[in-house]
């Protein structure tokens, strides 16, 4: 009977040193997670700590930009030449359309099909014009106020890195952030760096 005690006391000694090794290791790792996640947040906070945010609005800049009534220009040059194009082709048309009437009686059938074909066609291609007008002047615009918004970028990017900034946010009319701090706004900051007064 005591054999057995003993071997009943051996038994519990050894599963306790077996379950208290476990508990330790356990433990440890859950000690490393938690050093582990303290350190991140520290980091973060570090991190967070040190970025400088500023906000800019990039299309108050670009209304005060000389070089857009020369972009404005252009477009409008663009536009004129547009609704030039399209009153020729309705000239074109209405021309076709006066002759055909003037001869109609003396066409074959068909002179007819081929006249009218030729009507419909002048007539689709102008509305095909009217539709592509839109589309048209919204790519001109793109292509004059591009390189001026490359040139606020360009603007932005050096008055941030002279004044360490991490982040500069764009803002504006569509501007969705619930509040901003007016003192990190480098708008008029960057317009004086381009010589541009604000009046």
């Amino acid at each position: 009977m005591k054999i057995k005690i003993f071997e009943w006391h051996r038994y519990w000694l050894v599963n306790y040193i077996f379950v208290s090794k476990k508990l330790f290791k356990l433990k440890s790792q859950y000690m490393k997670k938690i050093i582990l996640s303290t350190f991140l947040v520290l980091c973060a906070t570090v991190s967070f700590s040190q970025n400088k945010v500023g906000t800019v609005d990039a299309d108050f800049i670009l209304a005060k930009m000389p070089a857009l009534t020369q972009a404005n220009e252009a477009l409008k040059n663009f536009n004129l030449d547009l609704e030039q194009q399209l009153k020729d082709k309705i000239a074109a048309y209405e021309k076709t359309l006066t002759d055909a009437q003037g001869k109609f009686d003396n066409m074959t059938d068909a002179e007819k099909t081929t006249k009218q074909e030729e009507l419909n066609n002048l007539e689709a291609e102008i509305k095909q014009f009217q539709a592509n007008g839109t589309q048209l002047v919204q790519l001109k615009q793109g292509e004059v106020v591009q390189p001026l918004y490359k040139t606020i970028g360009e603007e932005v990017a050096k008055y941030a890195k002279a004044n360490g900034f991490s982040h500069i946010l764009t803002v504006g009319n569509n501007n969705n952030l619930a509040y901003l701090d007016p003192t990190l706004d480098i708008t008029a900051a960057v317009l004086a760096q381009m010589g541009i007064k604000i009046e």
